[in-house]
């Protein structure tokens, strides 16, 4: 195990980590993006499943969920700032 002793090397460490997951967030969200558009445009197409279907399900479960689902879609909207 290498310990860093320099000042600030576990910030550094955390800005990368942090960084490396900004922009797996972007590549997912893109995917899921094309994902939607192939599934609206082609049907059920084979590695792309129910995407459309499976996200019209998650709004009309946090619909019935009343003011829960609310608060539940402010979170995940704040989640992809």
């Amino acid at each position: 195990m290498i310990i860093n002793k320099k000042k600030g090397g576990n910030m550094k460490a955390i800005a990368g980590l942090t960084s490396m997951f900004d922009s797996l967030t972007k590549v997912v969200i893109s995917l899921l993006a094309l994902g939607i558009a192939v599934s609206l445009l082609g049907g059920n197409v084979p590695f792309v499943g129910e995407i459309a279907s499976n996200i019209i399900g998650l709004v009309q479960s946090l619909g019935d969920a009343g003011i829960v689902g609310l608060i539940a879609a402010i979170v995940i909207l704040n989640l992809f700032k």
